[in-house]
């Protein structure tokens, strides 16, 4: 299904943080949280991607145009909650626009293409679909809450939740796919009459249902997918399931990580079928390491490392090493030395 547009959600201040970087610029793995965020929008090739902006709003603006030079930056008003961060995102786009709208927030960065292409895929002929989740106990989370044929009836917060409300265990992403002509409509009449005063997205969801335009539902197998950060201690958390996934896939493909929990590996890093990464080792940047390579302990940032080369012991940063050559160890090279 064609996307039209997706909008990212990065306005937040992110107190918890306890940082004077904007949340949402936080690093993990290489890329920014919004930068993972932008990154997996793109991928889908939506003809429209929009980045709403608060706080710092001027870093993270500059910073959404770093990673791609051709979103679009809306600004939020005063009005507060997620249902106005979309309405200030529409008034940047054509009114004319059809098709499936993504709005998604930008502090979640294991969501993937391939989950957004498969919520936008759900969404069929309804006016909106959901990314859903099922925990034991869900308690923060906004409830998904269900008709007797388990069509998707509301989203209740978890402030807003009856006791049996608060016993359900799917919950809410915050992620969703929308028909961009009916999300414009239905939030002209959304407001703000809620424990929190804002002006809360899902209740779109919940005027789709009622109007007969239709929901539907996405329900993930893997949670982490959704998990957002709030603290820095999430932000580890998340760093180092990334980095999990980033090693595994590398294993899968062909290159030997010794210990995958003493190795840290950039989403950008190329390495060859039959390298060898040894524990120790930070591989960052847009590295590119070639087959039979032997790699670590070290720093090996925005380096080409060709086949068969050792390199074990030594830091590199921007350098080019031969094919086959073999570094002593403890051997640093820079940017003037390739």
């Amino acid at each position: 299904m064609a996307i039209s547009a997706a909008i990212i959600l990065a306005a937040g201040q992110g107190t918890r943080m306890k940082s004077a970087t904007p949340k949402v610029l936080h690093e993990m793995c290489g890329r920014s949280m919004l930068g993972h965020a932008i990154a997996a929008a793109r991928e889908l090739e939506p003809e429209r991607i929009v980045v709403v902006v608060r706080h710092e709003r001027d870093a993270v603006a500059a910073h959404a145009l770093e990673c791609d030079s051709d979103v679009a930056i809306a600004d939020q008003d005063d009005v507060p909650g997620t249902g106005r961060a979309t309405w200030c995102a529409l008034q940047s786009l054509p009114s004319d626009l059809e098709g499936t709208c993504l709005v998604m927030a930008g502090d979640v960065p294991l969501l993937d293409a391939g989950t957004l292409r498969a919520l936008a895929q759900s969404r069929g002929d309804a006016a909106v679909s959901v990314l859903t989740g099922v925990l034991d106990d869900a308690t923060g989370y906004g409830r998904i809450v269900r008709d007797d044929s388990g069509a998707v009836r509301a989203i209740v917060e978890h402030k807003d939740a009856t006791e049996e409300q608060r016993a359900i265990g799917e919950f809410n992403t915050g992620t969703y796919a929308f028909d961009v002509a009916f999300l414009r409509e239905a939030l002209e009449g959304v407001g703000t009459d809620n424990s929190q005063g804002e002006m809360y997205l899902t209740d779109v969801l919940e005027a789709a249902y009622r109007s007969g335009a239709g929901t539907a539902a996405h329900v993930l197998d893997d949670n982490w997918l959704a998990e957002g950060c709030n603290d820095l201690v999430q932000l580890a958390a998340l760093r180092g399931e990334m980095n999990r996934r980033i090693c595994e896939r590398h294993m899968r493909s062909g290159v030997s990580i010794v210990d995958p929990t003493a190795t840290w590996i950039d989403v950008g890093v190329e390495i060859a079928a039959d390298a060898k990464v040894f524990p120790g080792t930070r591989i960052t940047g847009a590295a590119v390491i070639g087959s039979g390579a032997l790699v670590g302990p070290g720093e090996y940032a925005d380096c080409e490392i060709g086949a068969g080369a050792d390199v074990r012991h030594c830091v590199l940063r921007g350098a080019s090493v031969a094919a086959g050559a073999a570094l002593a160890p403890f051997t640093v090279r820079g940017n003037s030395e390739n």
